[in-house]
């Protein structure tokens, strides 16, 4: 329950900075906004990586992993579109294809058997071949790997903040595992399947309020 709870506050700081950031795509002069925007991605990587954590090494191919990858998959799919329409001039996908090999590679360090290191290898060789159209390359598909070790020892913990500095904000790295570690007795409203519509909706409303 303590653990749910700081990784539901883990989730909901990653929307809402991503949220923040996505604002100015209203708002162009308001570079401030770029700034919390950067805390997104490495949230959001952490929160897979304690998905990963808490499930049982050894147990990979699980309904629940399937669901969870496939659901990565669709809206890698279907987020596409709203994210093209509102940053055309993007070189890059949307974010959902690179957390999708990042949840790949963590999986690889958390279960470490022939079938979650081959997954991982493939994702890996994808993410070298398409660097440049990966948000954050082949550094943020990493990201999520890191933070499952950071997750697993406190002598790893730097190893995801270094990654996460290099390519992006180390410092949300380092306050989302203090959430993660906290005990908390309150109670926090989990961020469900309904964030994956989230991310594709909010980016279409945007987009059709910038209209």
């Amino acid at each position: 329950m303590t653990r749910d709870a700081g990784l539901g506050l883990v989730k909901w700081l990653a929307m809402l900075s991503m949220l923040i950031d996505h604002l100015r795509y209203l708002w162009p002069d308001a570079y401030g906004l770029f700034v919390i925007g950067r805390l997104a991605f490495p949230l959001f990587c952490l929160g897979i990586a304690a998905n990963v954590a808490r499930t049982r090494s050894g147990e990979l191919f699980s309904e629940c992993n399937a669901r969870y990858l496939g659901w990565l998959l669709a809206f890698s799919l279907l987020s596409e579109l709203p994210y093209r329409l509102l940053s055309p001039e993007s070189a890059t996908l949307n974010v959902m294809p690179i957390l999708s090999l990042g949840l790949l590679l963590a999986w690889g360090i958390h279960h470490a058997d022939r079938n979650s290191l081959f997954l991982a290898a493939t994702a890996l060789v994808v993410a070298l071949l398409l660097h440049r159209q990966l948000m954050y390359g082949v550094i943020g598909v990493t990201l999520p790997a890191a933070c499952v070790l950071g997750l697993k020892g406190v002598r790893w913990w730097l190893l995801p903040a270094a990654l996460a500095m290099f390519a992006i904000a180390g410092a949300a790295v380092l306050l989302g595992v203090a959430l993660l570690r906290q005990p908390m007795s309150c109670t926090v409203w989990p961020v469900g399947r309904w964030g994956y519509w989230f991310y594709l909706g909010h980016l279409a409303a945007i987009y059709l309020m910038k209209l």
